[in-house]
């Protein structure tokens, strides 16, 4: 019934590997993997998930990337953050900012997905002098009508019983919607979904981010920021997502000054998951679009798409006026 907690150690040994590295920002340990090699990527999951998601992304792309992937706080092994606006996007991307600092990353491609597409939209909003490109999937960003088990989780009244009580049952329900290829979602990543939720705080953790999301749910000014965010941006969507409809992937490409998208058919809230390979090719490609001729990469600051001091790097206005 989803009542008890697992020990840390438990979870850890289960759920480590060799490419697992800790780090503390802002007082919180922040578990992560560090894995790969060439310009950094960095990669955030979405909400009641953790690293451990991307993980079909990083066997096909850690061999031209340096690949970083964290668990975010409330979630999977980093677990709960005291900070009382931990849900909020300001704060994520503070926490981002001093991550990517304390590895002493100056700048990096960045991927998203849903709430984690969320901290990567705004984290670009806020600092686009240190991404290269952005890649959000199926990433929150609109006022939009709630999945049905959201809104059941953070319902006033019974968001006091779900930190408490949540069924194996019901995790693997929540789960279920996100897929559209059932065969994807195995018994091991429903154990894994349901194990992160044992770990001691992270129930009361995504009660907390459920009913941010509910509350986002209504604001219209929610989008307001997208456009701001003047860094080159690829969406990607599953056709079926029943999580975040295709109308806000729409909504993105509308209010983004440099945007394109592919939209996988018969796929649900998750193409890293779902169509791995495609997926990972169609972000490296987008990656790599300016860099076809550069064979090596003895420096990242090499890479140039973006000057923040002046906006468009003159590349980037000659690929716009030939699209246009």
């Amino acid at each position: 019934m989803g009542t008890q907690t697992l020990p840390y150690d438990v979870l850890a040994k289960k759920y480590t590997n060799e490419s697992s590295r800790y780090v503390d920002v802002n007082g919180l340990t922040i578990h992560y993997r560090d894995e790969g090699s060439g310009p950094p990527l960095v990669l955030l999951h979405g909400v009641g998930s953790s690293l451990h998601t991307w993980d079909a992304w990083v066997e096909q792309l850690k061999g031209k990337y340096r690949i970083i992937r964290m668990d975010l706080p409330g979630f999977g092994l980093t677990g709960p953050d005291t900070a009382p606006n931990q849900e909020t996007a300001e704060y994520m991307v503070g926490m981002l900012d001093g991550f990517v600092k304390k590895l002493g990353i100056n700048r990096f491609f960045l991927a998203g997905n849903s709430l984690g597409g969320y901290y990567a939209w705004n984290y670009a909003a806020v600092y686009p002098e240190k991404l290269y490109k952005v890649v959000l999937v199926s990433a929150s960003g609109y006022p939009q009508d709630m999945p049905f088990w959201l809104g059941l989780a953070s319902f006033p009244g019974i968001h006091w019983i779900t930190p408490h009580v949540m069924p194996r049952f019901m995790l693997n329900w929540t789960a279920e919607s996100a897929y559209e290829h059932e065969e994807v979602l195995t018994d091991e990543i429903k154990e894994r979904y349901f194990d992160m939720s044992q770990r001691r705080g992270n129930r009361e953790s995504y009660i907390t981010h459920f009913r941010q999301l509910r509350a986002m749910s209504d604001d219209d000014t929610l989008g307001a920021k997208v456009k701001d965010v003047l860094v080159p941006t690829l969406l990607m969507w599953g056709e079926k997502d029943e999580w975040i409809p295709l109308d806000v992937m729409r909504l993105f490409h509308r209010d983004l000054a440099y945007s394109e998208y592919v939209v996988y058919e018969g796929v649900g809230h998750l193409p890293m998951e779902e169509v791995a390979v495609q997926s990972a090719r169609d972000a490296n490609n987008f990656f790599m679009s300016e860099l076809q001729e550069v064979r090596h990469h003895p420096q990242e600051t090499e890479i140039k798409f973006y000057d923040g001091k002046f906006g468009l790097s003159p590349q980037m206005m000659q690929t716009a006026d030939e699209e246009l």
